[in-house]
């Protein structure tokens, strides 16, 4: 029989999990509302190319996505080296540089729900906001903004949930180190390749299975309830 209660080690891979996907999220959010905005409104040569290159993180292997952060971000990268030479910041094998390999990963969610939301955007309503004198900035904050924000949110809750399982590029690129990068996945590896580990993996994939259907039942929640605030608006 598996007990429910968890150890102090436990909890913190919980807690960094947690905390490794709510920063995956905050850093994603800005960069995925724009990189929406440019495939939905804009119309450009390298288009589609474009699209397809943010949404590769959906297709490729996480290993290969935790791979090329290890080429670009490592002590010895193009982008890491110059990271930690000059501003003493290390993304390599760090909870920094676990939230980073899952904000990566997510970001192709992120946009796909945002496109959604604002494509579902009526234009006859940014159109009567521009003859009644509201400029681009205006439009959008007081007009797209609101409409497409059940997209945005939708997606968070979503990206957050997938964060929690994230495993192949966080153990690629930031290792698998006890209370700096041990995510609840990497933790439950570590059980499973530990000689009686059994229950702490079963104890751990609980608590990340529920994790996960709490995170989905809520984006369908956010998303259905702003639906109905928007259409009663």
């Amino acid at each position: 029989m598996v007990s429910i209660g968890l150890s102090p080690e436990e909890w913190q891979a919980v807690r960094l999990s947690l905390e490794v996907a709510a920063r995956a999220v905050l850093v994603n959010l800005l960069p995925a509302i724009a990189a929406a905005w440019v495939l939905a409104r804009c119309r450009f040569p390298g288009r589609l190319l474009l699209d397809a290159a943010l949404h590769l993180p959906l297709v490729v292997p996480p290993v290969v996505v935790g791979w090329a952060l290890l080429l670009l971000f490592g002590v010895r990268g193009p982008i890491g080296a110059p990271l930690q030479e000059w501003f003493g910041i290390r993304l390599v094998f760090s909870t920094a540089g676990a939230s980073l390999a899952t904000a990566v990963m997510n970001f192709p969610l992120i946009v796909r729900a945002v496109r959604l939301g604002l494509e579902a955007v009526d234009p006859g309503l940014e159109a009567a906001a521009r003859t009644l004198g509201a400029g681009p900035l205006d439009r959008f904050l007081t007009v797209t903004l609101p409409l497409m924000s059940p997209g945005i949110l939708a997606g968070a809750v979503t990206a957050f949930a997938a964060g929690l399982g994230e495993f192949g590029a966080v153990i690629t690129f930031a290792s698998n180190i006890p209370g700096e990068t041990q995510t609840l996945p990497l933790a439950i590896y570590a059980a499973t390749q530990t000689p009686g580990g059994e229950a702490t993996a079963a104890r751990l994939a609980l608590v990340s299975f529920a994790l996960a259907i709490c995170g989905l039942v809520l984006a369908e929640l956010i998303a259905g309830r702003m639906h109905r605030w928007l259409g009663r608006a």
